[in-house]
Order: C-alpha cells, then sequence, then structure tokens
C-alpha cells in the first residue's frame, strides 16, 4: 500500500484553542501519533509544543476535530479537552529540557484512525542515514494566527528548505533552522519530508525519505523584525517525551537550551489572540 505522509498528516493534525472570554482565543496546533501503551493496547497521542499548553491560562482547551459527512462535505467539531486538574496541575507531559508535550487523548473513532504510527517519527540516525541536510526541502502544517484552509478546519501546508548546518545528531544540535515564514499559532505543528516518487542515493536500499523530522516550536527574530526562518524540534525529543508518559524516569537526551541564533523567540500561542 502506499503511504502518502502529507495526506495522512493533514488528517491528523488538529487546531488547538482556547476562548479567553473576551472575545478572543489563544491557538497552536497539535498532532496525533499512535503509540501503544505499556500492555500493547493501542493509544493516541496529542503532541503539541510545551510552550501551546502553558501559555494556556484555563483548564481546558479545544481540539478541532473534524468530521466527514455522507454528502462529502465537512463538519468542524471543536471538542473540549481538559489539560489541568482543579488544582491548575498540567495533566500533560513535557520533555525536561525541550519544548514539547504530550497527552494521551480520547479521540473520535476516525481520528484514532488517522493517527501517525510512532514509528513514523525521526530517530537519531534517521538524518544522516538518509543523508539528508542542509537545502533539503520539507513541509510544514499549522494554523498561522488561527487561519485554517478552509470551513472545514484543515490546516494550511507549506514548505521550505532546510536552512542550517549540521543538522544532526540531536544531542548536539536539538534544533534546525527551516526557511519559511512562521506565525504564531504554527507552534506545534509537525515538519516533515515526504518525496514518495524520491528515493535518497546511498542510503539503505536506496529507501523513499518520509518521515517526520520533529516539530515548529520558535521563530527567529532579530531586532523586532521577524526574518521568515522557523526553528524545528527534533521528532528524537517527541519519543523521548512520549516515553516519559509510561515511565517518569525514562532516559532524556541532554543537549543545550540555547537557541540556534542569537535573536531567537517562541511563535508563542499566547501571541496568536484573534477573534473567538
Amino acid at each position: 500500500m502506499v503511504y502518502d505522509l502529507s495526506m495522512e498528516l493533514i488528517q491528523a493534525t488538529v487546531q488547538l484553542e482556547q476562548p479567553l472570554g473576551d472575545g478572543t482565543r489563544t491557538v497552536g496546533t497539535g498532532f496525533l501519533i499512535e503509540a501503544p501503551g505499556p500492555d500493547g493496547h493501542p493509544r493516541t497521542i496529542l503532541v503539541t509544543a510545551n510552550h501551546v499548553f502553558d501559555k494556556m491560562p484555563l483548564g481546558e482547551a479545544r481540539v478541532g476535530y473534524r468530521i466527514a459527512n455522507p454528502d462529502g462535505s465537512w463538519s468542524y467539531t471543536p471538542t473540549p479537552l481538559k489539560i489541568r486538574d482543579k488544582a491548575g496541575h498540567p495533566l500533560w507531559t513535557h520533555h525536561p529540557s525541550r519544548d514539547v508535550a504530550v497527552m494521551a487523548i480520547t479521540a473520535p473513532e476516525s481520528f484514532a484512525k488517522a493517527a501517525i504510527p510512532k514509528s513514523w517519527l525521526a530517530g537519531d540516525d534517521t538524518f544522516s542515514m538518509l543523508n539528508v541536510g542542509a537545502g533539503d526541502e520539507m513541509m510544514a502544517l499549522g494554523f498561522p494566527r488561527g487561519l485554517a484552509a478552509n470551513q472545514a478546519g484543515f490546516p494550511i501546508l507549506r514548505s521550505g528548505h532546510v536552512a542550517s548546518f549540521p543538522v544532526a545528531p540531536a544531542k548536539i544540535f536539538p534544533t534546525f533552522l527551516l526557511d519559511f515564514a512562521v506565525f504564531p499559532g504554527n507552534s506545534g505543528g509537525p515538519v516533515f519530508m515526504s518525496q514518495q516518487a524520491h528515493r535518497r542515493i546511498g542510503a539503505p536500499g536506496d529507501q523513499p525519505a518520509e518521515f517526520i523530522a520533529g516539530l515548529l516550536t520558535q521563530q527567529v527574530e532579530l531586532n523586532s523584525e521577524r526574518l521568515e526562518i522557523g526553528i524545528v524540534t527534533h521528532a528524537q525529543y517527541i519519543r523521548e517525551t512520549i516515553a516519559l508518559l509510561d515511565d517518569p524516569d525514562a532516559r532524556t537526551t541532554v543537549a543545550s537550551a540555547e537557541p540556534p541564533v542569537q535573536g531567537a523567540t517562541a511563535a508563542s500561542a499566547e501571541e496568536a489572540a484573534s477573534p473567538d
């Protein structure tokens, strides 16, 4: 069966929002991963940037699920998601040193089926194994300024080129740059390589370069000017954060918390306030 990662991730990517009660809302992006629990049972994991949840002041967010109708139309159905307990403590799990958050959720059946297998998350050796580096094109999904591609609530698909070198290993270079314009609301969206017809010369078996490279966590800003460069956190840290769900003492990679370029600021969901 041909696996089109672009189409699969479009189905698995959702808008995360929190109405603030004053006619505005805070917006970010998340995507769903299928990662079986310790007992082997299927489990749907919501992945986003930690600051997306952290900047939402209230205890409940909304997940923008989409429901297909028999006539071919779609219904946008934001569904409540509890992100804090009554005492205000976070219900999500975050990486200790990187801007990554995950939650095990109960999603509608159609969305649970759309979740991307964890095996499609890049590992620490994926970039070197597939000879991925500066100049390669990657795709990104998100909701810039809370804008969706249509009234059905699908994410906006954009592309950019890897703009930094080296890009691996993650323990030394925990993030890499992507040359595309980033806006508040993009935070937490998946960044991936989808080249079904393209095969990497020299890679084992000349295999297709299709994988989730990471998630968008920051933008580069210098002297209050947006440089139209995004900062992507490696998928290795998504893998590690999912492992923390099952074992809070699971080993995680210790990497520098410093931004890769001077002046980098978070593409914070807090800045994405837009009309409700």
